[in-house]
């Protein structure tokens, strides 16, 4: 059952994915539209269309396509201003009950993606995990405090830029590490992250959302019991992230996705990481899974 609250785009359309890099690699148009005819059965909410470093060509053509076969909304996922262009220039809104398609991602280093704003009105994905220093520079943002200081510099400008009057058509990507090799501490500054931006009034309204398969990158898909290990922990982590403003996820139809209880093991071995640095977090996800 889907989390009520909690919107899913559906992540397989992306060259980082093997067997869809493969239907890219063929040219394979028809594989890409089936697959997005699939992810729109079982419940995704938008469907996220990345072609990776190909040309805005293929976008336009992949996103007329799918159109022609779904009535969902869709994701336009690339860095690449001019792909990200064609992608819109080629979305009807028509065809998804007149709803925005989304824009991942705009960066303070990627404003001049704001102007085509013009071509298609879109709900802007904002990445805060990189941010301008003092000197005008960007630089990877390293605590939940610099994160949570681009959130309010870059959704500013995202007001300004697209005349919006509030935040509710943002939404920010705080960025979500593997937890599995977490020896730095980026599930706690996350954690502290959304909980910032959760408390701050001129953030009120924003949505946040994050990649949540990067969350269990690496691990093993099932523990020495035969049960499952990523698909508890992305749902502790929804558990744990919703009531602090988590509403959106770029993730799998596949996931049964659940709200968790407090004392499920997936759930313990978050709280435990929380108070935990270093190898011992490596450790204490190993001990969960093994």
């Amino acid at each position: 059952m889907a989390i009520p609250g909690l919107t899913l785009i559906a992540e397989s359309i992306n060259d980082s994915v093997p067997s869809t890099h493969e239907l890219f690699e063929a040219n394979d148009i028809n594989g890409i539209v089936e697959l997005a005819r699939l992810q729109a059965e079982k419940g995704a909410a938008y469907i996220d269309v990345n072609i990776g470093p190909r040309t805005p060509g293929l976008m336009a053509e992949a996103v007329k396509k799918i159109q022609q076969r779904i009535s969902l909304p869709l994701s336009i996922d690339t860095p690449d201003p001019e792909i990200a262009q064609a992608g819109l220039e080629a979305y009807n809104p028509a065809s998804a009950g007149n709803r925005k398609p989304i824009l991942n991602s705009i960066s303070e280093a990627r404003l001049q993606m704001f102007d085509l704003y013009s071509v298609q009105p879109f709900i802007p994905i904002l990445l805060i995990t990189e941010g301008m220093d003092q000197a005008g520079d960007m630089v990877m943002n390293k605590t939940a405090e610099q994160i949570h200081a681009t959130a309010r510099s870059l959704a500013a400008i995202a007001r300004n830029r697209l005349s919006l009057s509030s935040n509710d058509a943002l939404i920010l990507d705080p960025g979500i590490m593997p937890i599995g090799s977490d020896s730095k501490g980026f599930f706690k500054r996350l954690m502290n992250t959304l909980m910032s931006i959760h408390q701050d009034p001129e953030l009120a309204g924003i949505s946040l959302s994050v990649g949540l398969s990067n969350f269990t990158t690496m691990l093993p898909a099932k523990k020495a019991d035969g049960s499952p290990v990523k698909g508890p922990l992305e749902s502790a982590f929804l558990t744990m992230a919703m009531p602090l403003g988590l509403n959106t996820i770029i993730g799998s139809v596949q996931r049964k996705y659940a709200l968790l209880p407090d004392d499920d093991p997936a759930m313990l071995c978050l709280k435990d990481v929380l108070n935990m640095d270093g190898v011992d977090v490596i450790m204490r996800v190993m001990m969960y899974f093994s």
